[in-house]
């Protein structure tokens, strides 16, 4: 019996509700040894609060020392083990957007880039144009034509676009263009296994006459694609965990990754703010709400500690919003670490914190990573995170005689 089966059959119906506050990449590390993270640095009052009577731990999104991207990270706080549902993130983009995706579909994540004189990499994220300028580049895009295959383009963010080709025999099981890094040229598509082989084909040409296109849009004269992949089977959050959920996000992928699993996803504005008001407006409405936090996760990208510490800041004034609504579990935590020295996702466990009249109390007064190491909920598997907040919540019958 796996954890899906097992909560199916231990479901118990009340009308608990469960808040889970995701601030992306919230985990970090201090800028010289001994020193303070950014969580540990910004000065959170009221997550600090939260601390003092629940109970805290850190959560390992994958396994030991894998570093996730934000779908595995995403899933595992959900309660579906990555190691099973390895998820394009291509798909997570298409569904985020509202695009619907068919038996047929191949979904890809894309990034406008910038290409130097020597056809090399220049700036992996185009300079961050805006989303102005993002939509009348898909626009052009969306008017390729490739014999064989529908061809469909659609802006999503920023630099963030999804392309998904339509047709018969296309597999998704495509390694990434992007070499994650400058100073060299985009990869070639290539098939990761058999049956993908007419996708890398079609792929290929699409990024031919993209080339042209773009040739005179720099920064953004090329672009990378991610996350090739077709849409999967997955269980729902109401099927394995008998929940009315909703998801209150503002980035697409997110957004995405919350109607894969069954969430009903609301418009939440483009502010914290604007969350807290949708979660307020539809508070009566649901059991479970997954509300995101991006950017503890684009600064830590950016390495500026200090823009990092003034988002968690951010994030905890908006925590008395939350609790004003006394919700009988509420979570926080992050999907992965992020630290500002490193400039990117890492494999160290995230900061976690559960609070609910039924959490046995440790001796944490402050929410960081130091603190979380010596809580009470230890290092965990975040793929375990759900059934702790149904426990919590009174939503799960006892196991056996």
């Amino acid at each position: 019996m796996n954890l899906h089966d097992l909560t199916r059959e231990l479901q118990r119906k009340n009308e608990s509700k469960i808040v889970m506050l995701v601030a992306d990449g919230l985990g970090g590390l201090p800028q010289q040894p001994g020193g303070l993270t950014e969580l540990e640095s910004a000065k959170t009052p009221n997550l600090d609060a939260l601390a003092k009577k629940g109970t805290l731990g850190l959560s390992t999104p994958v396994l030991p020392g894998v570093t996730p991207g934000s779908g595995p990270g995403h899933l595992g706080l959900f309660g579906y083990d990555p190691l099973v549902y390895n998820i394009g993130r291509g798909v997570l983009e298409a569904l985020g957007i509202d695009f619907e995706l068919g038996p047929k579909d191949v979904a890809i994540r894309g990034n406008y880039c910038s290409l130097d004189e020597k056809g090399n990499i220049s700036d992996r994220r185009a300079g961050r144009i805006g989303s102005d300028v993002g939509a009348k580049l898909c626009e052009k895009l969306d008017k390729i034509e490739i014999p064989g295959v529908e061809v469909f383009v659609r802006h999503v963010k920023e630099y963030r676009l999804v392309i998904v080709f339509r047709g018969e025999g296309l597999g998704g099981d495509v390694a990434d263009t992007d070499p994650q890094r400058t100073g060299v040229a985009p990869l070639e598509p290539t098939a990761k296994a058999a049956g993908s082989e007419k996708t890398v084909e079609i792929a290929r040409e699409f990024l031919k006459q993209a080339r042209e296109v773009l040739k005179d849009d720099f920064p953004a004269n090329f672009l990378t694609l991610r996350g090739i992949a077709k849409k999967p089977e997955i269980p729902t959050y109401e099927e394995v965990y008998g929940t009315r959920s909703a998801a209150i996000a503002v980035y697409p992928m997110y957004r995405g990754l919350a109607r894969l699993v069954g969430m009903d996803v609301l418009d939440a504005g483009q502010t914290l703010d604007d969350q807290c008001n949708r979660l307020e407006a539809a508070w009566n409405d649901y059991d479970f709400f997954f509300m995101h936090f991006k950017y503890t996760d684009s600064t830590g990208e950016d390495g500026n500690f200090a823009k990092k510490v003034e988002r968690i800041e951010e994030l905890d004034a908006a925590v008395p919003r939350i609790t004003a609504l006394n919700p009988d579990v509420l979570i926080v935590t992050g999907d992965h670490s992020t630290p500002s020295m490193m400039k990117s996702h890492s494999w160290h466990p995230v900061p976690t914190l559960i609070s609910a009249d039924t959490c046995r109390y440790d001796a944490c007064e402050t929410f960081g990573e130091s603190s979380c190491l010596k809580g009470g909920l230890g290092q965990f598997e975040a793929k375990y995170l759900m059934s702790l907040a149904l426990a919590h919540a009174g939503r799960l019958e006892k196991y056996g005689a």
